[in-house]
């Protein structure tokens, strides 16, 4: 497999298109994160708040990747995209203009769920254009719009400092209309590769066992990347007093590796399977996790997180190499059924360490929990291995 030929053989603008709604509607779908601190602060909210104020962005998106999987694989993946972006103008307008109390940032956070729901509606549409043997790419490609993050944490911070939170919000309507644009000129719908879905279908889908499968392992790759950066501002600026910028700046850099090693996750993946390099990524996760939670100093802590997100960001893209190959017609509903798996465990990620942080005073046990449920998942990766061997073992060129 050569670039070159991955170039010749789909649709570059589509990629591309897909790529940049995705990765400003990801900025947005975490944006309470890095501005987190500085609503805290307003609002004086407990540990137990700040998870879920962080967590109910993302349990927004888990809940509407299904509905918005559906809808693209039946009414098309452009169409589908086109109305998501203006109904996320929404939740910014809110939050720039009325926003001034804990219910509504719990009730405009899970509007902001709209934003993250693009993931099931970007990557079948770019997919789409692409043979088997370069699905992993042009998902990984795609799926690398969760680098959106780097924008909210690198600049969330600081507009929040020197404006006030509120105006993050408003500021965002920006980047989101260009999306739009760029969108609407450049987005093309394969209209080979679609075709209405029945219901019966659907249910098939649901009952295969490893739907099930990679939706687990998803809840922690994907749940852990996103939950731990939206949550990550708020842990360095509690735990080791660092200033609310810097804390931004500290989860930029560790965001920025794990999300360009997606595209590197899908590549590694069409060329060696997998599940193989989920095992390996999995329990480099499980190691730096269980280092985090020993609560060392700040320079070991940062280190080992930035190590878990390059683990879990290049996992993201492994994972979903093996959803196109397995369910070609179904890529749509399976992307937004994974998907919303992977929403829920970003849901639980900041909620079990705010919760464990309120209960013990400390975030030790939080982490140490997350890093045990991953041992879990390589456990289950070992005993699936040699079932599923024919579906995600190395594809023959």
């Amino acid at each position: 497999m050569s670039l070159k030929n991955f170039f010749k053989t789909g649709h570059t603008p589509t990629l591309l298109a897909s790529f940049l709604y995705f990765d400003i509607s990801f900025m947005i779908w975490v944006i309470l994160g890095p501005t987190g601190t500085f609503i805290v602060e307003d609002l004086g909210l407990t540990d137990f708040q700040k998870g879920m104020m962080v967590g109910i962005p993302v349990l927004g998106g888990a809940l509407l990747r299904i509905p918005m999987g559906l809808l693209a694989d039946r009414f098309g993946g452009k169409r589908i995209g086109m109305i998501g972006m203006i109904l996320t103008m929404i939740p910014l307008f809110w939050g720039w203009l009325l926003a001034d109390n804990l219910p509504q940032i719990y009730a405009l956070g899970f509007l902001l769920g709209i934003a993250g729901a693009s993931f099931a509606v970007a990557l079948p549409l770019a997919s789409r254009w692409y043979p088997k043997e370069h699905q992993g790419l042009a998902m990984g490609i795609a799926g690398a719009g969760n680098s959106g993050t780097v924008l909210a944490t690198l600049f969330g911070p600081r507009i929040a400092e020197a404006y006030g939170w509120h105006s993050v919000f408003g500021i965002a309507l920006i980047p989101l209309i260009i999306a739009f644009i760029v969108f609407i000129v450049f987005a093309k719908e394969n209209t080979a590769a679609v075709r209405p879905t029945k219901m019966s279908e659907y249910k098939q889908v649901i009952k295969h066992k490893n739907t099930w499968l990679f939706s687990f392992f998803y809840s922690l790759s994907f749940g852990g990347f996103v939950g731990l950066t939206s949550y990550l501002t708020i842990f360095f600026y509690d735990q080791y007093g660092v200033s609310k910028v810097t804390a931004g700046d500290f989860v930029t850099i560790c965001v920025f590796a794990g999300s360009f090693v997606r595209p590197i996750g899908g590549l590694l993946a069409d060329k060696y399977g997998g599940l193989r390099l989920l095992i390996f990524l999995f329990g480099g996760a499980m190691i730096t996790l269980f280092i985090v939670g020993m609560l060392l100093p700040l320079y070991i802590s940062f280190t080992m997180l930035f190590l878990t997100l390059v683990f879990l960001g290049t996992a993201n893209g492994a994972l979903f190499q093996v959803i196109p190959v397995q369910f070609p017609k179904e890529v749509g509903l399976v992307t937004g059924f994974v998907g919303a798996a992977g929403g829920v465990g970003g849901f639980f990620l900041p909620n079990i360490l705010g919760s464990f942080k309120e209960w013990t005073g400390s975030y030790s046990y939080g982490f140490w929990w997350v890093s045990a449920t991953i041992l879990i998942a390589i456990l289950f990766m070992f005993y699936m291995q040699k079932s599923i061997q024919g579906i995600i073992s190395k594809p023959k060129h």
